[in-house]
């Protein structure tokens, strides 16, 4: 049996299972964040909860929406889905912080029961600081984009409804391990030097760019599995291909350009600030001050 129970929704579909874990995630999130907020306690700003519930939205909408039903017809609307799932979704949940909020939004019991003592456990620590290391995480996000767009798995997902699920699932879980470490959500993770992740986002450009380059340039077919499917667009198999093509060209371009521009604005902004203050002691021990005896140079 499916996972997912469908409700048709005029031409469109959306897996209640899916909307139902959505909807407890933001409900036991909100609930966290008011209790923290009521209690006094360090407080998660309101742009983050916003933040948090887009990404969550993103998710529907790559998955749960009547956007999911056009992916078996137009490889561009597939893309669509994998850059929700994978580019835009995960960074707006880390940024959300959503750690103590859902752990606060649990009931006590449980998370004195069995949330606590599990991730406080020694293996799951360990396992937890070596999942969001910068190298496994950016092996992890180019395995799977690479991965499922090999032909024969691309093939397979499509036409195999656990597979296809299977797919969406790991890129959002890649998505979720590759933003880590330039989110950095929570405190205890392991800071790498944070020059290393501009060269971080500038290698995760790079399987990208050859795959976009090959959809768009290319002159055959990449998934044939579209030219027997039915098409409510205009658009040629091909010219399809090379629409998802330039739209992941782009879209992986401006989305990484923006934390590396953030970075690097914060990067050079402390080396400023220790450049003004160390001039400005200097200009301060040169200058005499009142009082104090002058001493002439002849």
């Amino acid at each position: 049996m499916s996972p997912h129970v469908h409700v048709a929704s005029g031409s469109g579909w959306f897996p209640i299972s899916l909307l139902l874990a959505l909807l407890l995630t933001e409900f036991l999130y909100l609930r966290g964040w008011l209790h923290r907020r009521s209690a006094s306690m360090k407080v998660i700003p309101p742009w983050r909860v916003s933040s948090f519930s887009l990404g969550l939205f993103l998710i529907w909408m790559a998955v749960g929406s009547p956007l999911a039903v056009m992916d078996e017809q137009m490889l561009t609307v597939h893309m669509i889905q994998h850059l929700l799932l994978m580019t835009f979704a995960p960074p707006l949940i880390l940024l959300g912080l959503p750690a103590m909020p859902l752990l606060h939004g649990l009931p006590q019991q449980l998370v004195n029961a069995v949330v606590g003592p599990v991730f406080q456990c020694p293996p799951v620590l360990r396992a937890g600081r070596m999942l969001v290391r910068p190298t496994f995480s950016w092996l992890a996000a180019t395995a799977t984009l690479v991965g499922w767009h090999i032909p024969a798995m691309f093939t397979l997902a499509l036409q195999s409804g656990e597979w296809h699920l299977f797919e969406q699932a790991s890129f959002l879980v890649a998505g979720l391990l590759f933003w880590w470490p330039v989110v950095q959500p929570w405190s205890d993770a392991p800071t790498e030097p944070r020059w290393s992740i501009l060269l971080y986002l500038f290698l995760a450009t790079l399987p990208c760019d050859i795959l976009s380059a090959f959809l768009v340039f290319s002159e055959r077919v990449a998934y044939p599995v579209y030219l027997s499917a039915s098409r409510q667009s205009d658009l040629s198999v091909l010219a399809d291909q090379q629409c998802a093509g330039a739209l992941m060209w782009t879209c992986i371009t401006i989305v990484y350009l923006v934390p590396a521009a953030i970075l690097s604005t914060r990067l050079l902004a402390p080396r400023n600030s220790r450049a003004d203050l160390a001039q400005s002691e200097f200009l301060r021990s040169r200058t005499p001050q009142s009082g104090s005896k002058r001493v002439e140079v002849l």
